[in-house]
């Protein structure tokens, strides 16, 4: 029966079988990070507002449209976190990290929230994989985090994915390119779509992302910062592409790629996949050099990734399977239950997993409740204390000795 109460719009229930699912692309995330030396970090699923309108900037669609932001009680402006890293850098000042052996590698995952309209690939609360790698600006680090998305990527088998890797500079080349940008975007300011016009001076980059055709057509000719990269900054872009050639890792220079938030700098990189059609990136990051500073901390250079759940999923496009279990203990006479009830507690013990009938059903049913959760084994009590073992693929079914039930179920084929 229908309840007359649904998720709310963009959000989602996750169901067992999904569950799964999500838990192997959770499992393998964090083995693959832990071998690189990635220790987990959880923090608050709400933070001050200012935290993101510093951290993020207030220019970026994320501040200006998409945070869920309320008053509490202390009438204080919280926000439901839109993303990672800002939460992570408040957490290493917070928290003294900066006197731990640099640089500080961190991994995270959890649930983020962006009002945005919902679609394939886009939700109002949605779960991230992520990595940070703070206090050091080594062109190693960049492509260490590159490298270690592209494993899980393909650990997962996710199919056509390409990465695509450009560059800002450093703070200050930064800058003297946005001038020249902006420069060209007001030469052609008649042309320009409303949005890109009204922040030409305080986020120009977001133009390279506009769908409109007009300023599609001023940004084709405008100038690219990797094409102006000097010194410090181009050889570090350089020393990156050459550490990942030299790990076979593949990619295509994207000199218009930029990134939707404010404190990247140098080296930023999206992996973007052909299976999710408009909504395309499945990951990305970047350098973010500046931001600790900004927060009130010292200089920390820093990097780091996230990549969507749902859209590695979407990507994936797996068919459930259900879990399945090594054994099921079932009963020929109700005065058997706490006989069961021992014996599938001694199996879950031995680390096998294992159930009985909470229903009610008779042994007819029992089976056939088995073979719906997938059991390999089925335990059948006798009435007379006797039990026999059934192997629920063969049908096969033998005495078996609960004395050593252990040894019954993990031994050969029934």
């Amino acid at each position: 029966m229908a309840s007359k109460y649904q998720a709310p719009r963009g959000t989602f229930d996750v169901l067992p079988e999904q569950a799964r699912t999500r838990a192997r692309v959770e499992g393998a995330a964090a083995a693959i990070l832990a071998r690189a030396g990635y220790e987990p970090i959880a923090t608050p699923t709400f933070e001050d507002t200012e935290l993101f309108e510093r951290g993020v900037g207030r220019s970026t669609d994320i501040v200006r449209k998409e945070m869920f932001t309320f008053e509490d009680k202390g009438e204080r402006s919280l926000t439901l976190r839109p993303e990672g890293t800002a939460p992570i850098c408040r957490a290493y000042l917070e928290h003294g990290m900066h006197k731990l052996a640099q640089p500080v590698k961190l991994s995270y995952v959890g649930p983020f929230f962006r009002h945005e309209r919902p679609q394939a690939g886009r939700y109002r609360q949605f779960h991230q994989i992520g990595l940070e790698a703070i206090g050091t600006d080594s062109p190693l680090a960049d492509a260490e985090a590159i490298m270690l998305l592209s494993d899980l990527l393909g650990e997962l088998g996710v199919p056509g994915v390409e990465l695509r890797l450009g560059s800002l500079g450093s703070l200050d080349s930064r800058a003297a390119y946005l001038e020249e940008l902006k420069a060209h975007l007001h030469a052609h300011e008649g042309e320009l779509s409303k949005d890109v016009r009204e922040r030409i001076d305080v986020n120009p980059l977001r133009a390279f992302d506009s769908d409109d055709e007009g300023t599609r057509g001023v940004m084709a000719s405008a100038p690219t910062i990797v094409a102006g990269l000097e010194g410090e900054d181009a050889e570090h872009f350089a020393e990156v592409r050459a550490l990942l050639d030299a790990a076979g890792t593949s990619y295509v220079i994207d000199p218009t790629l930029v990134r939707g938030i404010d404190y990247y700098t140098r080296t930023i990189f999206s992996f973007v996949c052909d299976a999710l059609g408009a909504q395309s990136e499945i990951g990305g990051g970047g350098r973010y050099d500046g931001l600790i500073e900004q927060l009130g901390g010292p200089a920390t250079p820093a990097v780091g990734w996230a990549a969507g759940i749902e859209r590695i999923l979407l990507a994936l496009d797996e068919e459930e399977q259900p879990a399945g279990r090594d054994a099921f203990v079932a009963i020929a006479d109700p005065d058997q239950r706490q006989r069961a009830m021992a014996l599938a507690v001694e199996l879950r013990h031995a680390g096998l997993s294992a159930e009985i009938d909470l229903a009610g059903r008779g042994l007819k049913g029992q089976l056939k409740h088995a073979d719906r959760l997938g059991a390999r084994r089925v335990l059948i009590l006798e009435a007379d204390g006797s039990a026999q073992l059934r192997d629920m693929k063969t049908g096969v079914q033998r005495a078996a000795d609960t004395g050593n039930l252990v040894d019954e179920m993990t031994g050969g084929e029934t």
